[in-house]
């Protein structure tokens, strides 16, 4: 009765209140195809995410399994080749693999994407390997609110906890450190009494032993320059010129020879060695390029066989690969030599006039065989290499 008597009772009125809903209709139904129009464009655009998503997954894949054949071949005769193929390689999959990432984390945010669609974009988590043991550890204990949000009660107990460990960076940076040496007077006799001031790497130098430690480092082991060096360091507050680092990282190398020749005694010293040469880019200031130096390496390590000498390399450097340069590298050692098939080393399997015994053996290195399908048969790699020690040890079957 209510809702008749609110009705208008003239035939105009009821038309214009018919026309003002199916209006109000109308639009509601514009709404709603735009709403159902904005829904498909995102799912077809979740759907082109999915699909770069997973192409980009796919070639990843497949250049993981380059990666790992030329990681594979890299030892084999022509190993200085590959290393270049092989960083770009690393630099692709890296740019990839951070498409990829970002990709996943720009695809739909959690908070507005459907059910399904975030079932779609959600990864399948990994197993994780743990943080290395020996990291320190630092606890941020995040304690919940001091009352129950349900009941107001404030009498809790504990029946547990979960542990979620991120692994972060503490920068590295500078410090000054003061060393004071009190001077004393004896009362007594008036003699004067001071400490001796301690050793340092460089007398009379600035550098403390941790920074010239990571100053030589960068520059060897991370192919950081000196000169790039001192731009970061600046960053710092602390300006380091580039030719104040070079005479650091002379006088260093000054102190570290005696170490370095008896590392080579050492290495060369063992019965069982392996030797090598690669190429390594040389300044040549006014050719306008780089001359091509060697870098040869000779290694000892007895580990495989439970050996009791500590596992060393030794590197040594020439300006070219003639074989006066293996003959002064390995020219006194004795035993055997895995190295391979460069003619500078034969004559170092001559026999000793005095003993005519052979100087050293040869152990020939099978990733230098022409054959390279029979390395890449089903045998695998660890069976190619014990057949190579079956073969060219003779009667050894170990």
């Amino acid at each position: 009765m209510m809702i008749r008597s609110a009705l208008p009772r003239d035939a105009r009125s009821l038309r214009r209140m018919l026309a003002e809903k199916d209006a109000a209709l109308a639009e509601r139904e514009l709404i709603i195809a735009e709403k159902q129009a904005l829904l498909s464009e995102r799912d077809r655009v979740i759907a082109a995410r999915d699909s770069e998503l997973y192409a980009k997954t796919l070639q990843i894949e497949h250049l993981k399994a380059q990666l790992a054949v030329l990681r594979r071949a890299r030892f084999g005769r022509s190993s200085e080749k590959l290393e270049r193929e092989i960083e770009q390689l690393e630099l692709l999959l890296g740019d990839l693999e951070e498409g990829v990432a970002e990709s996943s984390a720009r695809a739909v945010p959690a908070k507005d994407a459907k059910p399904a669609a975030r079932a779609r974009t959600a990864r399948k988590p990994l197993g994780r390997k743990p943080l290395p043991g020996h990291l320190p550890r630092e606890q941020v204990v995040h304690e919940p609110a001091p009352a129950c949000p349900c009941c107001g009660g404030t009498v809790l107990r504990k029946v547990g906890e979960d542990v979620t460990e991120v692994l972060e960076y503490v920068a590295s940076h500078f410090k000054a450190v003061a060393h004071v040496r009190p001077k004393l007077s004896c009362r007594a006799c008036e003699t004067m009494m001071q400490a001796p001031l301690p050793s340092f790497p460089i007398e009379r130098g600035r550098p403390g032993p941790g920074l010239l430690a990571h100053v030589i480092v960068s520059k060897y082991a991370d192919a950081l320059p000196l000169y790039r060096q001192s731009v970061i360091y600046a960053r710092q507050g602390v300006e380091i010129d580039r030719s104040t680092m070079a005479d650091w990282v002379g006088s260093a190398a000054a102190l570290l020879r005696p170490l370095a020749e008896r590392i080579g005694e050492h290495v060369r010293f063992g019965p069982f060695l392996h030797a090598d040469d690669t190429t390594v880019p040389v300044l040549a200031p006014g050719l306008g390029r780089t001359k091509t130096g060697r870098l040869w390496v000779v290694l000892r390590d007895e580990r495989p066989w439970s050996g009791s000498a500590p596992p060393a390399a030794f590197y040594c450097y020439s300006p070219d690969r003639r074989a006066e340069r293996a003959e002064a590298l390995l020219g006194k050692c004795r035993g055997y030599l895995h190295a391979d098939a460069y003619a500078g080393f034969n004559g170092l399997y001559d026999r000793d006039p005095k003993t005519n015994q052979p100087r050293l053996i040869e152990v020939a290195c099978w990733a230098h065989y022409p054959e390279r399908s029979f390395m890449w048969s089903s045998c695998g790699i660890a069976d190619f290499w014990c057949l190579g020690r079956i073969t060219i040890a003779g009667s050894d079957s170990t």
